[in-house]
């Protein structure tokens, strides 16, 4: 798959260059941008501080805050030196972005207090994509990214909106930019960076859209997976991920989840949600293992991990499971993982786990 990075990151600053460039004799700051409180020239410099914040948090490992600085022009700066900055600090970002290894994650508020390079990537191109807009709505100037920039987007930082009739139209509304038939006015919204679950070995990383759609076509989903994976059930699970998805019913932290081994950054399963729980606090999980990484305790410790960030919640109040009754390995994972055996059917044993 194309993963969101670098590239995708320098086209959307070019792209917002070029829009702005035919209005550089004009006087920005007399002109407010779209439907913003800030004129142009104070949007401009909000682009760029963005991406230079965001190439910094990424570059600097950031953990519990933004690196404390903040971008601040020369004296005298014109529009076209501004361009220039925003050139300058989507570099940043690109480069940034392409040399930070997949696993790593920095600070950034929400929803989950971290992004990877990906997520950090989306995040610059969001910004660039739609303060471009307000501003050359302001300047009475065209722009139109590319389609598949915003559907980039979208697939990966708005899990929890339903895809519309296009990409770009789509990113519009739902950040209270413009309408879509059929659809209430967006008045408030945020984006989702996917949720990473810690274990002891291994990290649970939520599953984007995005990399759902390329594991159900038989892809990587952008993961370096151990000998065998991914196995069939992830690609199941990322199938029914991305149904969800595209009726509008996903919500992003009841997802799937790839299993990578801290110690060499390789996915080595797949576990998470049938669904979100039910009105009675209840969901259903389900899991698969490549082979190779099978009796290693791997599944039991991804099981707890789960298991304890999911009774935390208010919304949840039990977890089960259904196990084939000749899937003993399958039964013995869950039980170490606290669950007991409730009841057995035609279609397997059922294993809860409640408060």
């Amino acid at each position: 798959m194309r993963e969101m990075g670098g590239d995708q990151t320098e086209e959307a600053v070019a792209g917002c260059v070029a829009a702005l460039r035919p209005a550089v004799a004009r006087n920005w700051t007399e002109v407010t941008a779209g439907g913003l409180d800030w004129n142009v020239h104070e949007t401009a410099v909000h682009v760029a501080d963005d991406l230079v914040a965001y190439a910094a948090n990424l570059a600097g490992r950031a953990q519990d805050a933004y690196v404390p600085f903040e971008l601040k022009l020369d004296d005298g700066t014109d529009n076209s030196g501004l361009l220039h900055v925003i050139e300058t600090t989507g570099g940043l970002l690109a480069a940034t972005v392409r040399t930070t290894p997949r696993t790593v994650r920095a600070f950034h508020p929400y929803p989950f207090r971290s992004a990877d390079r990906v997520g950090f990537a989306g995040m610059g191109i969001a910004e660039v994509l739609l303060h471009t807009h307000d501003m050359t709505t302001g300047l009475g100037l065209p722009y139109r990214p590319a389609e598949e920039l915003a559907e980039s987007v979208l697939t990966h930082l708005f899990p929890h909106v339903q895809p519309g009739p296009t990409p770009w139209r789509t990113l519009l509304w739902a950040t209270g930019r413009g309408e879509l038939p059929g659809r209430a006015p967006v008045t408030g919204w945020r984006w989702y960076n996917n949720l990473v679950i810690p274990a002891e070995r291994l990290d649970l990383v939520g599953i984007r859209p995005a990399e759902a759609r390329d594991l159900r076509l038989g892809g990587d989903g952008g993961f370096e997976w151990a000998e065998g994976g991914p196995y069939e059930g992830t690609r199941d699970a990322a199938g029914f991920l991305l149904k969800a998805y595209e009726g509008g019913v996903l919500r992003p932290e009841f997802g799937v989840f790839a299993l990578v081994r801290r110690e060499d950054g390789r996915a080595i399963g797949g576990m998470g949600f049938h669904s979100a729980p039910d009105e009675d606090g209840r969901v259903e999980i389900g899991y698969d293992l490549t082979e190779a990484a099978r009796g290693n305790g791997y599944a039991t410790e991804a099981l707890r991990a789960l298991a304890g960030w999911a009774l935390a919640r208010d919304d949840v109040r039990s977890l089960f499971a259904t196990i084939e009754a000749a899937n003993t390995p399958s039964q013995a994972v869950v039980t170490r993982a606290g669950f007991a055996r409730v009841s057995e059917d035609e279609e397997g044993l059922a294993f809860e786990l409640g408060k």
